[in-house]
């Protein structure tokens, strides 16, 4: 009986890991960002399965959680976390827009790239700490009634179960990223190589309104 229920069990978690990434929010930022910083595919890739790492684990470790306080508790928990993920989302695209705005402007007057006025030696590693963050904040409830239904199941299984839920939302991620992130490049304009950071902290400000808005 159990082998049928971590059957089904695998296979939600898969279904349920692959398709919630299709929301925009889980992409969009990643490939707007990539062309914005000139990543390469492999930069953006090792960027998306980081971020989407903190992302799935929170989730994971919510689910987990739910064995032992409840899934009526955790998933009020979640769901708060969840209900703020796209007001955290306008909040980093505003401030990611307005320092690529003061960023080209630092480029324009000074002629070059280093940004005398706030000393930022690698944007690139703040962008990403910041974006890991962001995504840790932004779990996916979705896997408690999972991790509740798993709990007759063996440790090991509920392991498994965890694993293929990680497994299944990053490689959803990387495919949808990647795709996305060649096609912006195809865009070729002077002015969009020069606010690039600004214009990727626009789209995800507008992602960010969507998500809050339809509550994903």
């Amino acid at each position: 009986m159990n082998e049928g229920l971590f059957g089904a069990l695998a296979l939600t978690a898969a279904t349920v890991g692959s398709l919630h990434s299709i929301a925009p929010d889980h992409w969009v930022p990643f490939a707007a960002v990539a062309r914005a910083r000139g990543w390469s595919a492999a930069r953006t890739a090792r960027v998306t399965l980081l971020c989407g790492f903190g992302h799935v684990t929170v989730s994971a470790a919510l689910g987990l959680l739910a064995l032992v306080l409840g899934r009526e508790v955790l998933e009020r928990f979640g769901s708060r976390m969840e209900s703020v993920a796209g007001l955290l989302m306008i909040a980093f695209g505003l401030i990611y827009g307005t320092w690529g705005l003061r960023r080209a402007a630092g480029v324009k007057v000074h002629g070059h790239s280093h940004s005398h006025y706030d000393h930022v030696h690698d944007p690139s590693k703040a962008t990403i700490t910041g974006m890991f963050l962001l995504f840790c904040a932004d779990p996916c409830v979705a896997v408690v009634p999972i991790m509740v239904a798993a709990a007759p199941l063996r440790a090991s299984e509920i392991l498994a179960l965890v694993v293929v839920y990680e497994l299944a939302t990053l490689g959803a991620m990387v495919a949808l990223v990647l795709p996305a992130r060649a096609g912006m490049n195809v865009l070729k304009a002077h002015w969009l190589d020069h606010y690039g950071d600004a214009a990727a902290g626009a789209v995800i400000v507008i992602v960010g309104v969507v998500v809050a808005g339809l509550g994903w």
